[in-house]
């Protein structure tokens, strides 16, 4: 959506403080013994008390109020009361809610407790990517160039990107125009961002795997070539000058 008028600030700022608040409270109640259930439900109870609808289980009926996806699961893990967390699990949790008619999108991953996998240089570089690309996105910057300064940083501390999943345009739904703010240079792709515009920014840095598949339960997603991928996400309004961060009270850049 594009911002037209105070009321849709105003609206926008509402939901994205909800989910934003929610994705922050559910990284520092996960610990180890619990069910990704178990956390979804705490997430969940956020989102009711702020007046919020989960986004995917309206809109998409995903089984769960929040995708919690758990080592080689990249994205839409289901929430299950058999998938029990442990020290060291890389963990991403994406939070998305409709509120008053606004909906907003933000993501993180993080390693629970003592990093004893080795997961924690590949969160660190995907919240830095995600940082700088931010940071870089103004009224008239290519959408490609963004993909590219993402797939640049990555590359150079020997990660890969997932090519098949994508930043988007939010607000009046989940998922709007511009559809597709990929993690590479689609050159194809010659849309630039707008003036006022909500998008949803996403990281998707991956050890092993350049393209996604959907395994056969419909939803959860790994990597073709196995690994494993660290996302993370803000959702802004883009600006003349430097992007209004909706999301920022997430927390990931702490």
């Amino acid at each position: 959506m594009s911002i037209t008028k105070e009321s849709e600030m105003t609206g926008m700022k509402d939901v994205s403080e909800v989910v934003a608040y929610a994705l922050k409270q559910m990284k520092e109640y996960a610990r180890p013994g619990m069910s990704t259930k178990e956390l979804d439900d705490y997430g969940a109870n956020i989102l009711h008390r702020h007046g919020a609808k989960s986004a995917p289980y309206y809109t998409y009926k995903f089984p769960g109020c929040t995708c919690i996806s758990v080592d080689n699961e990249f994205c839409h893990g289901i929430p299950s009361r058999s998938r029990i967390l442990k020290t060291g699990d890389l963990i991403n949790i994406d939070v998305s809610a409709e509120k008053n008619g606004f909906w907003s999108d933000n993501g993180a991953s993080f390693v629970l407790g003592e990093d004893t996998n080795g997961h924690q240089r590949l969160v660190d570089t995907s919240k830095a990517i995600l940082k700088k690309a931010i940071t870089n996105i103004r009224g008239g910057v290519r959408i490609s160039d963004i993909g590219h300064l993402i797939e640049t940083e990555a590359k150079k501390q020997g990660y890969k990107v997932i090519k098949n999943l994508t930043g988007h345009g939010v607000g009046r739904s989940l998922h709007e125009e511009p559809s597709e703010i990929a993690n590479y240079p689609d050159r194809l792709n010659l849309t630039r961002f707008k003036k006022n515009s909500v998008v949803a920014i996403e990281t998707f840095i991956s050890t092993n795997s350049s393209y996604a598949k959907t395994l056969r339960d419909g939803w959860i997603m790994v990597g073709e070539k196995g690994g494993y991928m660290a996302q993370h996400e803000h959702t802004i309004v883009v600006t003349d000058g430097m992007p209004i961060i909706l999301t920022e009270n997430n927390g990931i850049w702490n």
